[in-house]
């Protein structure tokens, strides 16, 4: 099978394709699966750059997010046969020999319980888009944030891979959602999925913007998504008692604390990469369950995922440079062609 390996950490120029074999079921319970596309992500750079977690274990296939036909199944395999659509998110993170390969290939092996069927209304090469950042934006609203019907939101980087989709399921729970935008054409998106408030926030000072939005009171809710100073201004952008949750590594110092801890913040951080990580079998399943109703909102026309750059496998490296440029609108996939068993 043809596949992305990256050799050595390095710039974008690292990657490249090479004909490899096809990856061996690791145990009974999973299943291999042709791949049809597989999602870019801010991640996959910062992995390619620095392989934190398996530095000792390269070459590697990075990808986390896949979707496809599953082609072979274990023997004690029992929630999907040979043909179902999957999507799902799985390896990608550098440790390839213990047998979670990414999903930069042809081809690839996942358990049977981390893998969702795909929604019936998408194909699958905007499926492949989808389960990174709806598991981040479900995990930082739902579970972080509890956010509720009526409630305020402030989404930075309201169009991007996880704005765009944290935008649609905010609005799906009820919440009144203002976000962040750099130009006319993320405007236009933020319009077209009914953020109720856009703030540009290069000609406009967010915190002011969105403090006159809530009458003076400030946001319930923050989803932060870029981090640096904007995570720390948007301190003064929450209300008293407000929440912030971040998806970045972001350092406090004593005096953001104490700034925190003066207007009674809570300040959770969103990290979904942490059950694979830590190898917590029980956390996947339940964010396997995230892709399952994801798939129903999106079958009942609530939730959508925009793939602005569907660029082929061997261009890997070009995907890489977009994604580094920053202000992608949604999701940059890579596409093995509509994968089939015939």
């Amino acid at each position: 099978m043809k596949a992305i390996l990256m050799a050595a950490a390095g710039g974008p120029g690292v990657l490249a394709q090479y004909d490899v074999e096809k990856p061996e079921l690791p145990s009974p319970n999973h299943v291999r699966v042709k791949l049809a596309a597989a999602a870019v992500n801010p991640l996959d750079a910062k992995l390619r750059a620095k392989p934190i977690y398996h530095p000792d274990k390269l070459p590697a296939i990075l990808g986390c997010d896949g979707a496809g036909i599953i082609e072979k199944i274990g023997s004690a395999v029992t929630r999907f046969k040979e043909g179902d659509a999957v999507f799902f998110n799985n390896g990608g993170i550098g440790g390839n020999q213990g047998g979670e390969p990414g999903c930069y290939a042809e081809f690839t092996t996942v358990h049977e319980e981390y893998c969702a069927a795909t929604p019936k209304n998408v194909g699958l090469q905007d499926a492949a888009g989808l389960p990174l950042v709806l598991i981040t934006a479900w995990e930082a609203l739902v579970e972080r944030a509890n956010l509720q019907a009526g409630q305020t939101i402030l989404i930075h980087g309201g169009t991007g891979g996880v704005g765009h989709i944290a935008l649609q399921l905010a609005n799906h729970l009820g919440a009144r959602v203002a976000v962040t935008v750099s130009d006319d054409k993320k405007e236009g998106l933020a319009q077209g999925l009914e953020a109720e408030k856009i703030i540009r926030y290069k000609e406009m000072d967010f915190v002011v913007d969105t403090v006159d939005w809530t009458g003076g009171r400030g946001v319930d809710v923050v989803l932060d998504t870029v981090g640096g100073d904007t995570f720390l201004r948007s301190f003064n952008a929450a209300r008293i008692g407000g929440k912030i949750v971040t998806i970045l590594s972001t350092p406090l110092s004593l005096e953001d604390a104490q700034l925190a801890r003066l207007r009674n913040l809570s300040i959770c951080y969103e990290m979904m990469l942490t059950p694979q990580v830590m190898k917590l079998h029980e956390e996947r399943i339940r964010q396997r369950k995230i892709l399952e109703q994801g798939a129903r909102l999106v079958e009942a026309g609530e939730l959508g995922v925009l793939v602005s750059y569907a660029l082929p496998l061997n261009e890997a490296a070009e995907a890489h440079r977009l994604i580094e440029k920053g202000s992608v609108l949604g999701k940059i996939i890579l596409t093995m062609g509509e994968a089939s068993l015939s």
